[in-house]
């Protein structure tokens, strides 16, 4: 069957910037998926049948509070460099370069991404599936942004932030576009056979980091006809039901207390949220067949992660590999009215979705494990101390024992932390946590979390230790609380290049930045 565009290359030690030698170090594999929520996998109480995902978390540790930025390129510029997205150059989307240091629609030249860092380090690195990381302007010529580009010595995949699983574009080997698919060609399964041939090829002496960066299950919602007939049965209950089956299930896991009831957000929905009885037939049937959908591009990654953890196995080298897994964003509503409906499932029990800087959108499945089981000091454990992905890089940097490239950056500059501890059951140091979206804006510290749909609305006080759900704003008996965190708000934006806010309608933004900039290259000036 053919499946894979990917053109293997035999790769030795010359490919790298630094001698490479015979080590220990472990090989280090970062999966992320894409529009995914909360609760959409087994190990966080979902029916979706991921059964390797699911004994990753098992055999290591999975996260109850970890967050990501709330959208898809800001996430990966956040994981790439571990910056905040803003800071990075990345503070909305690779649509349009607004030509302010913040917003430029790709990550920046002036921080190195965790692929240069662990290359300088005596990494082979490896990328398969999407970047997203790079202006829309510049698909047709590499410049200097591609992932070959910023460290990876192998690149498969798509440059753009979405489109077709049976034909995305623009798709690169390395710094070659890919034109040509076969007829039973699908992006997901393609993703994972790239990465389970870097692994075949890579030499067993180097130590390995590969980022598979798959798109599932952003829209649009493709997958092939008997995977999706085979998850058909299980959603014909309707999301009322699913969804108490999830949260009940969270609640026996340890992942939301075991005393809190399930939320209903009826003001996420204009006023009601409309119950599964209330649908006609057709938007049920609909319902059913979409989610199916989901369900089963879910299914097909797992299958992949599988086949990658399998071809460690193969190699010999399984027990020295530590594999991490994480969603870029929370669900999303953009699939309209029937698309809210399995958003609201997907991010049991969150409110909101991608896009904002509430729970909903920001909240992921955060799993982590040695592929060595006894290396893992809690099989199964759940981590409750809140992490982020700025996280990742300090967390990799630390596994692999590897220094931060000398450049007039060093590692103690970096925003995040090393999660180690955490792993290990020890407190993780106390810090602040800042969020910003498209004016959606939010800060967390300690137990309390300040949050804002937009600019133009008023903040909301939540006390996540009584309301982690978001449901009771507290800032009119708090008001010293919330001008003391808008200002701790304030000096982290206007430090990290977030202002001004803009919040104007997406193709209006686009357009606007368009016509004030010719240049949408993306090369800096």
């Amino acid at each position: 069957m053919k499946r894979l565009l990917f053109v293997p290359l035999v790769l030795g030690p010359a490919s790298f910037s630094v001698t490479a030698q015979e080590t220990t170090a472990p090989n280090i594999v970062l999966i992320m998926c894409d529009d995914m929520g909360f609760s959409d996998l087994g190990c966080y109480g979902s029916e979706i049948q991921t059964p390797h995902i699911d004994s990753l978390a098992s055999q290591g540790m999975h996260f109850s509070q970890f967050k990501n930025t709330g959208r898809s390129c800001p996430s990966r510029a956040s994981l790439l460099t571990g910056r905040y997205q803003h800071q990075a150059g990345m503070g909305w989307m690779t649509a349009v370069d607004e030509h302010r240091p913040g917003y430029r629609g790709q990550i920046s030249k002036e921080y190195p991404t965790i692929a240069e860092v662990m290359k300088a380090n005596g990494y082979g690195t490896y990328m398969s599936g999407k970047w997203h990381v790079t202006v829309d302007g510049a698909f047709d010529a590499p410049n200097g942004s591609y992932p070959v580009q910023r460290g990876f010595d192998r690149y498969y995949g798509c440059l753009s932030g979405g489109g077709s699983y049976y034909s995305p574009t623009p798709v690169y080997n390395d710094l070659t576009p890919v034109t040509d698919f076969p007829d039973d060609y699908y992006y997901t399964t393609a993703i994972s056979d790239s990465a389970t041939s870097f692994i075949r090829q890579h030499p067993a002496q180097i130590p390995m980091f590969l980022y598979v960066a798959y798109y599932a299950p952003h829209l649009p919602l493709q997958a092939p006809a008997d995977r999706v007939e085979k998850c058909m049965e299980r959603y014909r209950a309707g999301y009322d039901v699913l969804r108490r089956q999830r949260f009940e299930k969270q609640k026996a896991m340890g992942l939301v207390p075991s005393d809190m009831e399930l939320p209903e957000y009826d003001r996420e929905f204009g006023g009601k949220r409309p119950s599964w009885e209330e649908l006609s037939e057709d938007q049920r049937r609909q319902w059913v067949q979409d989610m199916a959908t989901y369900a089963a591009m879910i299914e097909i990654m797992d299958d992949g992660i599988g086949q990658i953890v399998e071809a460690f196995r193969e190699k010999g080298t399984l027990e020295n590999t530590i594999f991490l897994f994480l969603s870029d964003n929370g669900a999303t509503l953009e699939g309209g009215y029937l698309g809210q409906l399995m958003a609201d499932l997907s991010n049991t029990p969150y409110r909101s979705y991608k896009q904002w800087c509430y729970q909903g959108g920001t909240s992921t499945p955060f799993i982590f494990t040695f592929g060595d089981t006894d290396k893992n000091p809690v099989k199964g454990g759940i981590c409750r101390q809140p992490a982020h992905i700025i996280d990742l890089l300090p967390t990799c940097m630390d596994l692999a024992s590897a220094i931060y490239p000398s450049r007039q950056f060093d590692h103690a500059q970096l925003p995040g932390i090393s999660l180690l501890p955490a792993i290990e059951g020890k407190e993780i140091q106390p810090r602040t946590l800042f969020f910003e979206h498209q004016s959606s804006c939010a800060v967390i510290s300690g137990h309390w979390k300040l949050v804002r749909n937009n600019r133009n609305e008023p903040w909301e006080l939540i006390d996540l230790d009584a309301d982690p759900f978001e449901q009771h704003d507290l800032s009119t008996r708090f008001p010293e609380k919330v001008k003391s965190l808008e200002n701790e708000w304030n000096r982290w934006a206007e430090a990290h290049l977030v202002l001004p806010l803009e919040d104007k309608p997406w193709h209006e933004r686009i357009d606007f930045y368009k016509n004030l900039n010719d240049d949408q290259s993306g090369r800096e000036e």
